[in-house]
């Protein structure tokens, strides 16, 4: 017969091996640990994929972000009972006393096996120290000790306890480490999601450049099922898609942060909803989903709207639509849910090729031609040199309303309309259809901000030019064929070679914080502001390798403006999720007032709004009144985005979208005259707007004179006009011709002083030169 420690050894060696060679079962995939840290997923087809293992030890919080919490000085629960027990603290000696304590190492040493590094526990101490030192009574346990080491009865380790209870108070994260990091912890979030966990869905993507046809596919297996969603990065797209529906005769609902359209009169919602991806519903049942521009859950800053559509949508089939660079991405993000990626790519569906000359001049603009930009100040000079040149041009930039960017689309694309130019911002990249021929590159370089929000300059990428360069010879527009090209010609090699690269393949899924952990994390740390309880579940997060953290610094840009103003932390961070341009001082200013309207408990009324917009506005008469008038649009369309959220507090949605559409006629009216109102506008403000891109000659004049000069003998008439600095200066409006004369008048009254010194100076020359030669 065995003996029980012979049995108890067997079953440790069996229980080890199983250990070793552990095989989990998940859903259709197996996963087995190969012991060193890597996870190796193997696949149904048979493919292995090995990852990280997200069993990492956690690190280290980031203690900078700590803010000690300020505790009340004036007097102690226990009252004078330990002065009276023993005698008054000599406060000299206390001082020596917690000087030595804080230099000992074992101390330090001791604190920080506690979770206060050095930092941490000098902030402790010097908190500490003014706490005993200031307290008119201190708690008669710590009384009683520091007067046995002041009498020498006591030993000055004795204080560390009391030292470690006060550190805690000050610091409360300290004692829930352990929970904090459980709430922050994003390694699975396809957890998330029950709901979607719960069924077998579908993933079909369809991969291809922009104009191949693969949103058009996607968009006809939605409109044939008997429910389904449409989730799109822009509003435009949404609305496009919404309008199709419901001319297909499928009846559709529209959705977005702004706005809530329901086909049925009496409102109850479709069984198709178009919808900006942010809106998208996790909880309800469809037949299909369709995911636009899936390459954008990268994106720093709304790429986690992308990975909680993909991974939450409860739809039996999941279409996806994007560059052929996210398929490998999408299938390893699928693994991790069991779920197989069916991929369908489509071609382009008319060709756009590279010319090898660049424009160079505006005089060599053709009907058909879109100069892209990357800033509005180069849309309000390029749009003001071509009109000066007696052509027409549309103008579309990304902080014009919807209803102006239609319009102005609408006025290029029409072949009875004068105006076949287009001047715009990678904002056509998306969201309109536009019938272009040629597209220009104005500049290659653009601004950006980057994984840790620093904005800065950089060249686009090979997706984004091929995003931009894609709107040339769409297939449904009159050009069947596209060109693309620079303004310049020094940027012509530089874009044939961007283009030539393949796009970076997508690596990671961005994630952003639920209002439920944030709430979670509160509870834990109450007295901390919502700024600061960003910061520290960012710092304590972890991730796998497959996501990343989006930037969160517009949040907390409007949590620290509202910090000051009573509200529960829900409402807080409901607004601090609020999209709004933060570069506006009106729009800024506003979401301030909203705020503090709303935590007095007052609701926004029609008539409250319009005092404060200034409700009816005149048309506008410069470009800063065009661009205050946009920042009112914003103003709107935050109050209707609040108004979803908070329907009681924002009750006039029918009035106020009412005056934003009224206000929209009234920005696409200004935006037609836009060359009138860049000539209106006060110098001081003229100046930048008329500027080129920084070290970028004037796009308006001729290569040949920017690189060397022409003979004045081979120059036409017109050339030499175009070149002439006062003709150039007249023209954009910069110069009258007052102002001309008196220039004039006081060069030739300095001349003659000038021409006197000057001689002076030839005379004193050519003395000197003689006298050198005689040497």
């Amino acid at each position: 017969m065995m003996s029980v420690n012979r049995c108890l050894y067997l079953f440790s060696r069996l229980r080890r091996h199983v250990t070793t060679r552990t095989a989990r079962i998940t859903g259709s995939r197996c996963h087995v640990s190969a012991g060193n840290g890597l996870l190796l997923k193997v696949h149904p087809s048979g493919s292995v994929v090995s990852s990280r293992s997200s069993s990492s030890s956690p690190k280290p919080p980031d203690t900078s972000l700590f803010i000690p919490i300020t505790l009340k000085t004036d007097s102690s629960a226990d009252g004078t009972v330990g002065a009276e027990l023993t005698q008054p603290l000599d406060k000299s000696e206390l001082l020596k006393i917690v000087n030595r304590f804080y230099k000992k190492k074992e101390i330090q040493k001791l604190a920080a096996d506690n979770g206060l590094d050095a930092r941490l526990f000098h902030q402790a101490f010097i908190n500490f120290r003014k706490y005993i030192l200031e307290v008119t009574s201190l708690p008669a346990d710590l009384h009683i000790i520091l007067n046995d080491i002041i009498c020498g009865a006591g030993h000055i380790d004795d204080i560390y306890p009391y030292f470690m209870r006060h550190a805690k108070q000050i610091f409360p994260m300290l004692d829930c480490m352990d929970d904090l990091r459980k709430i922050s912890d994003l390694r699975v979030p396809a957890n998330w999601y029950p709901e979607a966990r719960a069924i077998q869905r579908k993933v079909i993507f369809h991969a291809g450049p922009t104009n191949s046809g693969k949103t058009y596919h996607a968009i006809q297996r939605y409109l044939a099922a008997k429910s389904g969603v449409y989730c799109g990065p822009l509003k435009l797209l949404a609305h496009e898609i919404f309008e199709k529906s419901n001319d297909s005769g499928v009846p559709c609902d529209l959705v977005t942060g702004e706005e809530r359209t329901f086909v049925d009169e009496d409102g109850r919602a479709s069984a198709h909803v178009a919808c900006t991806i942010e809106m998208c519903s996790v909880t309800t049942p469809y037949e299909v989903a369709v995911i636009d521009e899936i390459q954008m859950i990268r994106d720093h800053a709304r790429g986690w709207a992308w990975t909680r559509a993909l991974l939450g949508l409860c739809a039996e089939e999941i279409h996806v639509c994007g560059e052929p660079a996210a398929i490998d991405f999408i299938r390893e993000l699928m693994y991790t849910t069991g779920e197989e990626v069916e991929v369908h790519t489509y071609q382009r569906l008319t060709p756009f090729s590279i010319l090898d000359h660049a424009v160079e001049s505006l005089d060599n603009l053709k009907p058909g031609d879109c100069i892209v930009c990357f800033s509005k100040n180069d849309i309000y000079s390029i749009s003001r040199q071509i009109e000066a040149r007696g052509l027409e041009c549309a103008v579309i930039y990304g902080s014009l309303p919807p209803g102006t960017k239609l319009s102005q689309a609408k006025k290029f694309n029409d072949p009875d309309d004068a105006c076949k130019i287009l001047v715009a911002t990678d904002a056509i990249g998306m969201g309109l259809n536009l019938s272009i021929k040629r597209i220009i590159f104005n500049s290659l370089v653009k601004p950006n901000i980057n994984e840790k929000g620093e904005k800065h300059m950089e060249t686009i990428s090979t997706s984004q030019a091929l995003q931009i360069a894609g709107r040339a010879g769409r297939f449904s527009s009159k050009f069947k064929e596209g060109e693309v090209t620079t303004m310049h010609r020094d940027d012509l090699p530089v874009l044939k070679e961007i283009l030539s690269h393949a796009v970076d393949p997508i690596e990671t899924a961005g994630l952003h914080p639920t209002a439920e952990q944030i709430e979670m994390f509160a509870y834990h740390l109450p007295e901390a502001t919502l700024s600061n309880l960003i910061d520290i579940f960012v710092s304590l997060s972890q991730v796998d390798g497959l996501y990343f953290v989006c930037n969160i610094d517009d949040f907390k840009f409007l949590a620290d403006m509202i910090q000051h103003i009573p509200l529960n932390l829900r409402s807080r961070y409901v607004f601090c999720t609020a999209p709004i341009n933060k570069k506006q001082p009106f729009v800024c200013t506003s979401f301030l007032k909203f705020a503090r309207q709303f935590s007095r408990d007052e609701p926004l009324t029609f008539d409250w709004v319009c005092r404060h917009v200034n409700w009816p506005v005149a048309p506008p008469k410069n470009i800063k009144d065009l661009v205050h008038l946009e920042a009112v649009h914003d103003v709107l369309d935050l109050y209707l985005w609040l108004s979803y959220r908070f329907m009681d507090m924002f009750p006039d949605t029918a009035l106020v979208r009412e005056i934003q559409r009224e206000l929209d006629n009234i920005i696409q009216e200004g935006v037609r005259n836009i060359t009138r109102l860049i000539r209106a506008t006060d110098p001081a403000i003229t100046g930048p707007l008329q500027g080129t891109v920084p070290g970028r000659p004037d796009p308006s004049r001729n290569y040949m004179s920017r690189g060397r000069r022409t003979p004045s003998s081979q120059r036409s008439p017109g050339q030499t006009m175009d070149s002439s600095l006062t003709n150039r200066l007249v023209r954009d409006g910069l110069l009258t011709s007052e102002m001309l004369q008196q220039l004039q008048r006081e060069w030739s009254k300095g001349q003659p002083k000038e021409r006197s010194n000057q001689s002076a100076v030839d005379v004193k020359y050519n003395k000197e030169n003689r006298r050198t030669k005689r040497k």
